[in-house]
């Protein structure tokens, strides 16, 4: 372990170098790429025309077979009749000519009458005897004047035989024929008469004019007339047609190749339809296309570039090249894992994806970087997992596994919010495996298909072992993040705090003293460090392990001397000064050599600072030797965060208020603005980024928590004999 943290740390100092940053990325690119490669590539497929198909092939993408959607549409518009029309003003229209015919003769008729009547009255105003009776206009006359009346249409369509015998027919009788042939030509020019069914609606006027009481000559006539009436009256109408042919067409609904259908069964011959259908998907020209690896190429340098853009606004320099290597060793192994998963797609085990450990990634990501990368690894994985878990169709996203993947990886990310506990991280894994359970079911009813009880029992099988693996996965491999990379997770530090720990349970038999003290002051630095938002639990710990040097000479510190005396009285003050001046660096050593974390090692050494031991430095004045004040100072060096600052400070103020009899309120407050007053003057906080506001804070938080711990106590009776009695 310590080889492989000697290798990453040689790294970590190569990543500081540009160039070997860009190698990186570029190295997480070729992996991808690599990965997805496979995927995308088109297949080299032995098709000729009549051939036999050597294997199964499946349309890679979803395109819509033009040349067949228009086939559909001809035979619709095939199907479509012509529209005609009847126009029922035609039958009016036939109806007033026979009328006016009849009405013509009428009129002939009567003025041929008229002009008899003025005859004879003429001839009795001459009062002539013996004068023969007025004859009236003869039937030649008649006919001629009849047909001025009528259009030269009527009178060469109408022979002078049927004018004649209507001019001949008696008025009662000629219109009894005319309401005859009127309602003969209007039922059937109600009716539809096309040009092919016009000789029949003239027969069927035959028909009903045939067999009515009329003289033989007059039901000549008035059929002769009945026929002459009767024309088409039904026409064909292009708009209508031409509108019912574009809603014919507009009904065909495209004729589509889905992704993913069969296009040729294993040993079916490949026909000219199969093959215009391999053709149409491009299936033809795999060989030399190039479009799917422009494509893929296209996603990779995305993400890349949003990779490099989450990771160049990170402030720390340190921490962002290690950051980055962790990501990468994240990311790259699941990637691998992803593509080891899917290869079982070989043996017809298409919905193997089920069983990645989708939350893996995310979890450890969560625990050992930060919410956010964790995140943005679950939207890379959601989208590889699309193109790699294709089912062995080339070109195709399975965007199933993609949203299977992704809710997966937020369920995992949501959980571990406030659950950073190593023995949590199994019950992440359960809950991850309950949601696979809920998005595997959504998905299944969602598709509305029929699966049998085995089908489930693997769907079922497959999420529990995804939720389960992912959280072994991250309890079995973040101890080498940690252990490689010097990472002080929450995890650890909750480890680090367990009393069964060697170097607390060494405090505890050792120095007890000094084991109370330390958890004295852990208390009062977290609540501060919590109040100005550092790290609390770092703080804590720091604070168990901050004195550990003691435990080497324990009897030097007065918090260990109970019923003895203290032997710095008997020792020169440059003696005494060596002694506890070591404590700090003999602890960092000691953590050093149990190989702790470099947090813990730094809260050691750094929480005196450089900070004078102002008894020993008097008391050597006071001997009377020339002595340097700096030679009575820590080595430091200075606090250079703010949990090392706050544990300077809560270090000194606790030592100070326990060693006041009975502190007050006011004194408590006094004591703890004069320690960090004293602290800036004498530079101990310049080198970390506490401000002053945080500073009142940290005093405010102190102050609070001292008075919850120091109270006043109600002295009982017996208290005060006893105090009497030892006075």
């Amino acid at each position: 372990m310590e080889k492989l943290q000697v290798q990453l740390t040689a790294i970590l100092n190569l990543l500081n170098i540009k160039i070997f940053r860009v190698l990186l990325f570029l190295l997480i690119g070729v992996v991808m790429y690599s990965a997805m490669y496979t995927n995308v590539k088109p297949e080299k497929l032995n098709l000729e025309l009549f051939s036999v198909a050597e294997q199964t092939i499946r349309s890679p993408i979803t395109i819509e077979d033009k040349e067949s959607t228009e086939a559909n549409r001809r035979k619709a518009v095939e199907q479509v009749k012509d529209v005609y029309r009847v126009k029922s003003e035609y039958a009016q229209n036939r109806v007033d000519l026979v009328t006016s015919i009849f009405g013509s003769v009428s009129e002939v008729n009567d003025e041929a009458q008229e002009e008899i009547e003025q005859k004879k009255k003429a001839a009795e105003e001459a009062d002539v005897e013996d004068v023969p009776a007025p004859e009236g206009p003869t039937t030649e006359e008649k006919l001629a004047k009849l047909k001025t009346k009528l259009t030269e249409n009527e009178t060469k369509s109408l022979s002078d035989e049927v004018f004649i015998t209507l001019l001949q027919a008696p008025k009662e009788e000629l219109l009894v024929a005319k309401d005859l042939t009127v309602t003969a030509i209007n039922n059937t020019m109600k009716r539809s008469v096309p040009a092919d069914e016009v000789e029949n609606a003239k027969l069927s006027v035959e028909e009903e004019l045939k067999y009515t009481s009329l003289s033989s000559s007059l039901k000549k006539a008035v059929i002769e007339i009945g026929r002459y009436a009767v024309v088409q009256n039904e026409f064909y109408d292009p708009e209508a047609t031409e509108d019912l042919r574009q809603q014919a067409m507009d009904s065909v609904e495209p004729v589509r190749i889905l992704e993913g259908q069969i296009l040729v069964d294993e040993g079916q011959l490949i026909s000219r339809e199969v093959y215009k259908k391999l053709q149409l998907v491009g299936l033809l020209e795999s060989e030399n296309s190039y479009k799917p690896f422009i494509g893929l190429g296209m996603v990779v340098a995305l993400i890349l570039f949003a990779l490099y853009v989450i990771f160049n606004e990170m402030e720390n320099a340190d921490k962002k090249q290690k950051n980055l290597l962790i990501f990468s060793i994240i990311f790259i192994t699941t990637i691998l894992l992803m593509k080891l998963v899917s290869l079982f797609d070989e043996f017809e085990y298409s919905e193997i994806g089920y069983i990645f450990p989708a939350a893996m990634g995310a979890m450890l990501i969560k625990i050992l970087i930060n919410e956010r990368l964790a995140l943005f690894q679950v939207a890379i994985m959601a989208v590889c997992g699309t193109i790699i878990f294709n089912e062995g169709i080339t070109g195709t996203l399975n965007v199933t596994i993609g949203t299977y993947i992704l809710i997966s990886g937020l369920a995992a990310i949501l959980f571990l919010q406030k659950q950073n506990r190593r023995s949590k991280i199994l019950q992440a894994g359960l809950i991850v495996s309950v949601v696979n359970l809920i998005v595997i079911l959504s998905i299944l009813f969602l598709r509305n298909s029929q699966y049998s009880g085995l089908e489930y029992g693997f769907y079922f099988t497959a999420a529990f072992v995804s939720g389960i693996v992912s959280a072994v996965l991250t309890i079995g491999l973040l101890p080498f993040f940690e252990a490689g990379f010097g990472i002080l997770s929450t995890l650890r530090l909750i480890e680090l705090s367990n009393p069964n720990h060697p170097l607390l349970r060494k405090i505890l038999t050792e120095a007890p003293g000094t084991y109370h003290h330390s958890v004295m002051v852990a208390n009062l630095s977290e609540a501060a460090c919590e109040a100005i938002g550092a790290n609390g639990l770092l703080a804590r710990v720091g604070c168990y392990y901050h004195d550990i040097g003691k435990t080497k000479r324990p009897q030097f510190f007065i918090e260990n001397q109970i019923n003895m005396d203290n032997p710095h009285d008997k020792l020169p003050a440059l003696t005494s000064k060596n002694i506890i001046i070591a404590h700090a660096t003999d602890g960092a050593e000691m953590l050093r050599k149990h190989r702790m974390p470099k947090e813990i090692i730094d809260i050691a050494e750094q929480h005196h600072g450089t900070t004078l031991l102002k008894f020993f430095y008097h008391k050597a004045k006071q001997s009377g030797h020339e002595v340097k004040e700096e030679d009575f100072r820590y080595p430091g060096p200075k606090p250079q965060t703010k949990e090392s600052a706050v544990i300077g400070i809560a270090d000194s103020v606790e030592a100070a208020v326990r060693s006041m009899a009975h502190p007050t309120h006011e004194q408590i407050e006094t004591l703890v603005h004069n320690i960090i007053g004293d602290r800036l003057q004498d530079g101990q906080l310049s080198e970390c980024d506490i401000t002053l506001k945080e500073l009142d804070t940290v005093a405010d938080t102190l102050c609070e928590t001292l008075k919850g711990i120091f109270h006043s106590r109600i002295e009982y009776p017996e208290m005060n004999k006893q105090k009497v009695k030892q006075a």
